[in-house]
């Protein structure tokens, strides 16, 4: 790891840490859970959490925070964000963030696409969290990019190409890429 990379994420794991933080966000995260446990059919639900609740101490980076809840047993398939770097950290319950084993490249089996899933290996390749079946997982997430901004690729694994997302506002802005 980079040193300035070592750096930015104390910074990040001290003011995630702080009690001050988490009196905070922790309102985002009952509002989020809610809305998850509202929703049977959603693998997880999310908020936006307004840069200044951070105070002055955060990376100039980092320009959104995020809350996601994912359901217990989930795996939300995979996702990259061509647009921003992601740094994340647990708040509560646990997951499994798989990485692709090698950037871009994929193996064949049985005549289908499928990526080579392993765990905790480098940044910048498509993820995909698989969430602990004993609870859900809640996460907070930050990105190099405005919240209204950041762009989540999905991959549709049965070869029909990718979703592109935006989370904005909560909602899901959709358009299909080939």
């Amino acid at each position: 790891m980079e040193p300035e990379e070592r750096v930015r994420l104390g910074k990040l794991d001290a003011i995630v840490r702080s009690d001050e933080l988490r009196a905070k966000i922790y309102p985002i995260v009952d509002r989020v859970c809610i809305a998850l446990s509202q929703k049977p059919e959603a693998l997880m639900t999310w908020e936006p959490i307004p840069l200044d609740v951070f105070g002055e101490g955060l990376p100039p980076e980092i320009r959104s925070g995020w809350i996601f809840v994912l359901r217990a047993g989930a795996d939300t398939g995979a996702e990259r964000h061509p647009n921003s770097h992601q740094r994340m950290m647990t708040l509560h319950g646990s997951g499994d963030m798989k990485t692709e084993s090698k950037k871009g490249e994929l193996r064949i089996k049985k005549d289908e696409k499928r990526i080579d899933w392993q765990s905790n290996v480098p940044p910048n390749v498509w993820h995909r969290p698989v969430v602990g079946r004993d609870g859900d997982w809640v996460v907070i997430s930050f990105h190099t990019v405005p919240a209204e901004e950041l762009i989540e690729e999905k991959l549709d694994e049965s070869g029909a190409g990718t979703k592109q997302k935006k989370y904005v506002e909560g909602r899901e802005k959709v358009r299909i890429k080939n």
